[in-house]
């Protein structure tokens, strides 16, 4: 029997769920890092060719990203307490297949089966999140954690990754997700209860899945195929158009439907449509820092894996900071996209800082002074979109709400991985080509040629981060969350949940 109450009392275990909700984000945000580091050993052990390597990442971002917004509405379903635990014990077991892997198959289908799970665990954990914490104040609290752990989670799973390969074996990088999956079931099951009225027990919306997680497997795919095969390619440019043609008739069919997979409301409203597509933006930018400064440092620095991870840590403590001392404190007192737009313009500052990389640069005066600023502007940002992203909307819709956060970021990152890496690597064949001549040792022009290509895809990452910038401080009007109405009306919002004004009575200001 799932716990339930009134949503108009506060939770009085409120902080322990808190706890068990943001030890499965850390899982998630892990993986999403951490077999990176073990793939090159995973790919030698079990016989992996070169061209099938990527697969051990695309399987899981193809059903992680192509399911979110079906797992956001099965929670929606189910319950959300209820889905999170299931898609905890799910992606346990499939850490364990994983970790056991014979062969390639049992490998890559493990990854894929982490995706599905995933998709069903996260929009969970954020939503859960949502409906658990209704003062404004602890709000800020609450996703000021929760913030800080998806955004610098990442770069601990480098510094994880590398210690559990370094030392122990590739498959640890699997077998690490069982006890925090155990934990925050055994957590969730006994500490998180389900908010009455929260379900959304309308019939599935069964073309909208299907459309929709075609769609986003193509987009994701066709990303991830521009990057190993070109833009060019005949596969790639028709997994592109597939998945417009795919996305826009999923648009028409939501518009029709009673009862609506993703109800338009939810993506239509001002501010909610301003956060997704700003944080996919900002997700692209960080995916650029955390992908070249780890090739960097390893590849023309040689730094192991453990000390790469170890570079990672200041950047982390200043997303914590950004998220927990600036974005948490200043939440209640201004308007969210006063904390975005200059949280990303602060970022975009840090990687203008790292345009400046040079084969010998120094570390505590050419790369710390950029990751902390990238760090510290994140961390600022994150907090309040993830909180905005689901304040005031109804219960019914928490799930896709937060779906639709989980999908900008999934989307962002296979779009910043193909299109930064693809940028870096012709930059780099265009320096090697035109400096080949130059009489300077191959090995020095090979890693001259590498920095030149990292840099000009960081130039490329300043520049969408300032794009998010002004996305932010553009489209997101919503006033201070203290302005809201408290009590039940401030998180359930209204009987048919339109726009974010409407639920949690924020006058549309301009400031």
């Amino acid at each position: 029997m799932s716990k339930t109450a009134d949503i108009s009392l506060p939770d009085p275990n409120r902080w322990r769920a808190l706890v068990f909700i943001a030890l499965a984000q850390l899982m998630v945000v892990l993986d999403a890092t951490i077999v990176n580091i073990a793939l090159p050993h995973a790919q030698a052990d079990l016989g992996i060719s070169d061209a099938n390597k990527q697969w051990v990442i695309t399987a899981y971002a193809l059903a992680f990203g192509g399911l979110l917004l079906f797992g956001g509405r099965i929670g929606d379903l189910w319950g959300r307490k209820r889905t999170f635990v299931v898609g905890l014990i799910g992606f346990a077991a499939a850490s364990a297949v994983g970790g056991a892997a014979a062969n390639e198959a049992m490998l890559l289908s493990s990854r894929a089966a982490q995706g599905v799970f995933g998709a069903l665990l996260a929009p969970a954990a954020l939503s859960l999140l949502a409906v658990t914490f209704t003062d404004a104040k602890e709000r800020a609290k609450a996703f000021g954690i929760f913030g800080a752990i998806a955004g610098g989670g990442g770069a601990v799973g480098l510094l994880l990754g590398g210690f559990l390969t370094e030392y122990l074996n590739w498959r640890w990088t699997f077998f690490v997700n069982i006890p925090f999956a155990v934990v925050a079931a055994l957590g969730a099951h006994f500490v998180i209860r389900e908010p009455a009225g929260g379900r959304n027990r309308s019939p599935l919306d069964i073309p909208g899945v299907v459309l929709s997680t075609l769609g986003l497997v193509s987009l994701v795919y066709g990303f991830t195929r521009a990057e190993s095969n070109g833009w060019s390619d005949p596969l790639t440019i028709g997994l592109f158009v597939a998945s417009v043609v795919l996305l826009a008739t999923f648009v028409l069919v939501e518009s029709r439907v009673r009862a609506p997979l993703l109800p338009l409301r939810v993506v239509a409203d001002r501010n909610r449509g301003g956060i997704y597509l700003s944080l996919g933006l900002a997700i692209i930018g960080m995916f650029g820092l955390f992908l070249f400064l780890t090739y960097y440092l390893q590849v023309v620095q040689g730094y192991s894996a453990v000390k790469t991870g170890f570079a990672f840590l200041p950047m982390v403590a200043a997303m914590i900071t950004g998220s927990t001392q600036i974005g948490a404190r200043l939440m209640n007192r201004v308007p969210a996209r006063l904390l975005m737009g200059p949280g990303f313009a602060l970022a975009a500052v840090g990687m203008l800082l790292l345009t400046q990389l040079e084969v010998d640069s120094s570390y505590t005066t050419g790369i710390l002074p950029g990751m902390l600023l990238l760090g510290l502007g994140m961390g600022t940002a994150f907090m309040p979109a993830m909180s905005l992203a689901t304040y005031g909307i109804a219960p019914r819709d928490a799930g896709v709400a937060s779906a639709m956060v989980n999908t900008s970021q999934q989307v962002g990152g296979a779009i910043g991985t193909a299109l930064l890496n693809t940028i870096a690597a012709s930059a780099t064949t265009a320096y090697v080509a035109g400096h080949a001549a130059s009489g300077v040792n191959p090995k020095l022009l090979q890693a001259q040629a590498l920095v030149h290509g990292y840099t000009n895809a960081i130039w490329v990452a300043v520049g969408i981060l300032a794009v998010a910038s002004t996305i932010a401080l553009t489209f997101i009007n919503a006033g201070r969350p203290s302005m809201a109405t408290s009590g039940p009306g401030a998180v359930s919002g209204t009987a048919d949940g339109e726009g974010i004004e409407d639920e949690i009575q924020i006058p549309v200001v301009a400031h």
